[in-house]
């Protein structure tokens, strides 16, 4: 109950569904037990907080308007496919449409109220720089590879002829490559790399993170590109450029509005739960957990 008024089992239901769908999820999906308690409790504290907002809202005279509930329902109806799976979706939720549009009333003034409460204040200027200058670095991008390779091991102390033989395989895979195989397919079937399995993807990477007689080839490929064979102290590596990105420096005022579109995000999340925390201590809650 909140403040006396009671949130029943089945408004309690139909909000879970809600809840659930709201993340791609159906209640039929959850198979663990813990996990379904979970979202239950979680569905259950956003429903409290939604009553209290509305329970404001209602102390605070918030008077939504027969047109914006009417124009907020035609929107729900047409965003849903029309008239007859709106009236579909109704009943399946247990509602009519008159207690709909009571709902879309009570949910409008409520979301007003959470507005009126959360209206952060201004940013602190000298904050944005002090962010600015400790994390500027990090909106920098190094300048980056995505690249697929085919490893053949070889021993750094392998005879000369083990040494050849690897590389004369080498040599056989890229014509092959060239005359139209994919680099991928024979990277999966011929490589002797961890990567072989993804095909021999090795993601985006900056320099220094590869070993260097690697990484001269790499970032040196046009993309599309396939390599002659490389010697490591690994083995002999067939690399192929997929994207060649260049390094990018962060001008001081982009970064500047980044950080102060940040600090705002995060000065929006404390505002919402110091109302809503707020709103929870000045208000009764009784609370009967279900097993």
């Amino acid at each position: 109950r909140v403040n006396g008024e009671e949130i029943s089992q089945l408004r309690l239901e139909r909000y879970f569904a809600e809840y659930l769908e709201d993340q791609g999820r159906a209640v039929g999906s959850i198979r663990n037990p813990k996990a379904y308690k979970q979202l239950r409790k979680a569905a259950l504290d956003a429903l409290i907080d939604r009553e209290l907002l509305w329970q404001e809202a209602v102390k605070r005279g918030v008077v939504i308007s027969d047109a914006v509930v009417k124009d907020q329902v035609d929107q729900t109806r047409q965003a849903m496919g029309g008239a007859e799976v709106f009236a579909r979706r109704l009943e399946d939720a247990g509602f009519d449409e008159a207690g709909y549009t009571e709902y879309t009333r009570r949910e409008l003034a409520a979301r007003q109220v959470f507005n009126d409460l959360t209206q952060a204040g201004e940013l602190d200027e000298k904050q944005v720089r002090a962010f600015y200058e400790e994390h500027g670095d990090q909106m920098n991008r190094p300048e980056e590879v995505r690249a697929r390779h085919i490893l053949v091991k070889v021993a750094p102390d392998a005879d000369p002829s083990t040494v050849e033989a690897a590389r004369l395989r080498l040599i056989t895979m890229k014509e092959s490559i060239v005359a139209g195989a994919d680099f991928a397919s024979v990277a999966r079937s011929g490589s002797e790399d961890a990567s072989a399995s993804e095909g021999g993807d090795l993601g985006y990477f900056p320099r220094g993170r590869m070993l260097p007689e690697f990484e001269a080839v790499a970032f040196a490929l046009a993309p599309g590109t396939v390599s002659d064979p490389v010697r490591t102290p690994v083995g002999w590596h067939l690399i192929v450029s997929e994207n060649h990105m260049e390094a990018t420096n962060v001008p001081e005022e982009q970064g500047l509005e980044m950080v102060r579109a940040y600090l705002a995000r995060q000065q929006q999340v404390q505002a919402r739960l110091q109302a809503l925390a707020q709103l929870r201590s000045r208000n009764r809650i009784e609370r009967i957990d279900d097993e």
